[in-house]
């Protein structure tokens, strides 16, 4: 009896544990099929993901060049080396040819290239040559990975034009700026394995997609007209004792812009030791009243409405009532019956308003309008500002303002604005968007080049060509009469000077100016248009005693290195 319940229990006991063994070997076939069958893609994706890492593989930023192919900004490459010792083959031999080419001591490039660490750095900045020379030895275990920066071969000489890259890659301010996608590229991934440090491993990459090169660009600016240009601005300010100042040198017959500086300015390639004030373009980004330089516009608006013509007379007390505040002459003095012709060649205040008021607030404002102000120019340069004009209707316009606008006081303008609207003028009436591109070349992933030339664009007609040319003889008389420093022997030049009064929260400073000239030559076919501006000039307030002798330096240098003769030999031979 006690046998069989014996015998009993233990068969019961047999079934149990064979129960549990049947159920465990269910439990762990289900897990396997699960793992291998049903979760095997995400399993294998997760591990994947463990011991690989999507890695950018950094594009070549296109270079930039001026008119005649110098290089003003490209990409150098420095190399980091890095090995993974247990992978190195030939220890000695690459010791011996890595102390060659890094400069290093050989005992400490074999002593980590034999470690026991998974990997190790060997150097890092490693230049171009020698980079690309240990890359091509193809050696296991070595890796070299190449690390772009821009580099600026002229200095400050460009720094307003070109901008700056910053250290993620991206462009600021200039042509940087305004082209930084184009220039950026497109950059490459590359699928890698990694150690357990998380240290890439010197195997085939799994994917990879190559980078697409940055699109290069041509400038119009020439680099002997820009050096020209900032040569006789630093004289200027030297001589003249003024804070900073701008010049801009255009042809205005196609809106190309030829010379572009500003002083004080920076070295782009150490940019970051640079005062913040600095890296904005003035010539694009800073307002200023114009002062008399802006009656080019107000006569051309006259003129192209019929509202006067150079003969038309006014007679100059010395004052001129508008909108309840008295216009007075910068001599404060009256100057009895004048022509319209006098009247520009003495930059008198009261015509100016006379002619203003003359054409009416509607039509006056809508010249300026034409002429491109208080809007972009939607030149290709970055952090360019509309300038300010308050139109008739606007809450903070006053009829006091269709006088003082006249010459240049209370309108804000930058100095690109202003020489495209001069450029107008010089083109016989034709207003061009300015450009500072010439040409991009760009390569596909496949290696097709492709160059895209910038064809000049004509924004409209800002005054009629019979306008155009009488404007321009009228300028002439002004630099023949007036404005005399400057005459440059032998050629016609045209041109108006200007001195701006500086406003302030408690008014127009006392005795701060701002002096400047536009002007452009020769004048009846002007290859090249100036503007000057020179920001509180000590020597002396005036702009033609300042700005316009620092033009006659600049054109001066421009006719000879442009190759322009004489007018009396360049007009014989055309005919």
């Amino acid at each position: 009896m006690s046998s069989d319940k014996t015998a009993a229990t233990s068969h019961h006991r047999l079934n149990v544990l064979a129960f549990c063994l049947t159920f465990a070997c269910a439990v762990l076939v289900g897990q396997l099929f699960r793992y291998q069958v049903i979760d095997h893609e995400n399993l294998r994706q997760d591990a994947l993901n463990q011991r690989t890492w999507e890695k950018e593989i950094p594009t070549q930023r296109g270079y930039v060049a001026d008119a005649n192919g110098h290089i003003l900004a490209l990409d150098t490459v420095e190399w980091e080396i890095s090995a993974s010792p247990p992978l190195v083959i030939h220890p000695d031999e690459i010791a011996d040819r890595f102390a060659e080419l890094l400069g290093l001591p050989r005992d400490e490039v074999y002593t980590k290239l034999t470690s026991d660490e998974p990997w190790v750095q060997l150097a890092v900045g490693v230049d171009y040559e020698a980079g690309e020379e240990i890359l091509g030895l193809d050696e296991p275990g070595i890796t070299c990975l190449p690390k772009h920066s821009r580099f600026y071969p002229e200095g400050e000489l460009f720094a307003h034009v070109l901008g700056i890259v910053n250290n993620t890659g991206d462009g600021f301010y200039g042509v940087e700026g305004y082209h930084n996608q184009m220039l950026h590229g497109g950059t490459g991934q590359r699928r890698v394995e990694q150690n357990p440090v998380g240290r890439e491993l010197p195997f085939s990459p799994l994917e990879e997609v190559a980078p697409e090169p940055g699109t290069s660009l041509i400038l119009t600016i020439d680099r002997n007209i820009q050096y020209i240009a900032e040569q006789e601005l630093l004289r200027a300010l030297d001589e003249y004792g003024a804070e900073s100042g701008t010049v801009l040198v255009m042809d205005p017959q196609s809106g190309s812009i030829l010379a572009l500086v500003s002083h004080p300015s920076y070295d782009p390639n150490d940019f970051a030791e640079a005062e913040l004030r600095l890296l904005p373009d003035p010539a694009v980004s800073k307002m200023w009243e114009p002062g008399s330089i802006f009656k080019i516009v107000t006569w051309s608006a006259g003129l192209d409405s019929g509202t006067i013509s150079p003969g038309t007379t006014f007679y100059d007390d010395g004052a001129l009532e508008v909108g309840g505040r008295v216009i007075r002459n910068w001599d404060r003095q009256g100057h009895g019956l004048v022509t319209m012709q006098d009247g520009l060649v003495q930059s008198l205040n009261t015509v100016a308003a006379f002619i203003s008021t003359s054409t009416g607030k509607d039509q006056f404002y809508t010249y300026l309008r034409r002429f491109g102000f208080g809007t972009l120019t939607q030149v290709d340069l970055a952090s360019e500002g509309p300038g300010m004009v308050k139109l008739p209707g606007d809450s903070n316009w006053f009829p006091s303002e269709l006088g003082t606008n006249s010459f240049g006081q209370g309108v804000a303008v930058t100095p690109m604005q202003m020489i495209v609207a001069a450029g107008a003028v010089a083109n016989k009436g034709m207003l061009m968007k300015p450009h500072i591109v010439s040409e991009m070349i760009s390569k596909d992933r496949d290696g097709t080049l492709r160059r895209i030339r910038v064809e000049p664009m004509m924004v409209r007609w800002a005054i009629s060509q019979q306008t155009a040319q009488t404007m321009t003889q009228m300028l002439v008389r002004v630099v023949e009469k007036g404005a005399t420093q400057a005459q440059i022997p032998g050629y016609r030049v045209a041109g108006k000077t200007g001195t701006a009064q500086i406003p302030t929260p408690y008014g127009y400073h006392p005795s701060d100016t701002i002096g400047s000239f536009v002007g452009f030559a020769p004048a009846d076919d002007p290859q090249f248009i100036v503007l000057v501006k020179l920001d509180k000039p000590t020597a002396s307030p005036w702009g033609s005693q300042t700005a316009a002798p620092t033009f006659r330096a600049i054109a001066e240098r421009l006719l000879v290195y442009l190759q322009i003769p004489p007018d009396e030999i360049r007009l014989a031979a055309s005919q």
